[in-house]
């Protein structure tokens, strides 16, 4: 009898992590094993929110030719930022790295994993934004989160915005070595801040829960991530630090279950107005899933109640200004997204998302 077998994605996971409120003193007994000579350095990106914070950067473990690099996280991390990062590194070294350490939010993670990514391949990280196009695995590399809500701490993806798009290095080489999750570093967040990143989370539950790659695994993570976030957001009852260790955990449970189905239409639309206008991912997402009541209507809804109960608000009016070029730039973006898409309405999506509606819906915002 011939039975044919369904063939399964063996998806990688972050093989270490450890959680804790002031775990990160750990993390020179956590990299000592891992240096490879004295003349092979661990490079350390940072947030430049912590220059000068002493509380944090007097904990960093420096030795040898160890080096800290702040980084801005005002703008969302690009392919030529990776490539300048990458080429200072290799002019400034006496031996390949022995790993790269990201300090930050979703930003700095990102560019720590992009960056160890391109110390072993060859070319522009341009040349890897898409999926499974990195051919040789990473260096060791950590990631270190300083605010919840991401999940890029999780992820098999790096997003960067390219020269011709806003797209992740998806790749099984792409996921940490070793995550610290010390939701410590997330006390100082600015309320707002806190508040958009921590609804990226929310968003990638309602898009993972309600998409067609939805499956037993990724939804056992959604559910527990949509329910810490309802815990945190709604409920409201929490200390701060049951709130910092909730909402940090809600960012990996979040960031697993998009890692095992996908996300949909706001990432899709958000990607497009990060590529032309440079909005932060957090807000970006924000500002679109406010208008998506056709594709998720309760989590809308839900997504209202939390911005009113928060007294948070959104700003308005960020395409009314754009000419027709720019709409079509947005809109290509968007639209290249396949996977999003397939995601949130199927494999025939092409027959009811097109550009005319899309360009409809970035009106709106």
């Amino acid at each position: 009898m011939n039975t044919k077998l369904k063939s399964y994605r063996n998806f990688p996971m972050v093989p270490r992590v450890v959680f804790g409120r002031g775990s990160f003193n750990q993390l020179s007994e956590i990299i000592s094993p891992k240096r490879k000579s004295r003349k092979a350095p661990f490079i350390i990106l940072v947030d430049d929110v912590f220059k000068g914070n002493a509380w944090l950067t007097s904990r960093i473990p420096l030795s040898y030719d160890d080096r800290l690099i702040y980084i801005s996280a005002n703008e969302e991390p690009k392919t030529s930022q990776v490539d300048a990062l990458v080429e200072e590194i290799i002019l400034s070294t006496k031996e390949r790295p022995s790993g790269i350490i990201g300090i930050g939010g979703g930003t700095l993670l990102d560019l720590a994993k992009a960056v160890s990514i391109m110390l072993t391949n060859e070319g522009s990280a341009s040349d890897y934004q898409g999926w499974d196009l990195v051919k040789s695995p990473a260096i060791y590399h950590v990631g270190i989160p300083t605010i919840s809500g991401t999940g890029a701490e999780v992820s098999r993806t790096t997003v960067l915005t390219g020269p011709e798009k806003k797209l992740g290095i998806n790749s099984d080489f792409t996921p940490f070595d070793q995550v610290i999750l010390d939701p410590e570093l997330t006390k100082d967040v600015p309320t707002e801040q806190w508040f958009f990143t921590g609804m990226d989370c929310f968003i990638h539950c309602i898009e993972s829960l309600n998409g067609t790659y939805l499956n037993a695994f990724s939804e056992s993570y959604g559910e527990k991530a949509y329910e810490l976030c309802l815990e945190v957001f709604v409920v409201d009852k929490l200390t701060p630090e049951e709130a910092q260790d909730k909402l940090m955990m809600a960012s990996w449970h979040g960031g697993m279950s998009i890692a095992y189905s996908q996300v949909g239409v706001a990432h899709a639309l958000s990607y497009g107005l990060s590529y032309l206008l440079g909005t932060k991912h957090g807000i970006g997402n924000c500002i679109v899933f406010n208008h998506l009541e056709e594709f998720y209507p309760e989590g809308v809804k839900l997504f209202k109640d939390m911005m009113k109960l928060h007294n948070v608000e959104l700003p308005i009016g960020l395409c009314a200004n754009l000419e027709d070029h720019h709409f079509d730039t947005m809109i290509n973006v968007a639209l290249s997204l396949e996977p999003l898409w397939e995601n949130a309405i199927g494999k025939d999506w092409k027959k009811t998302i097109t550009p005319e509606r899309l360009k409809a819906l970035y009106k709106k915002i």
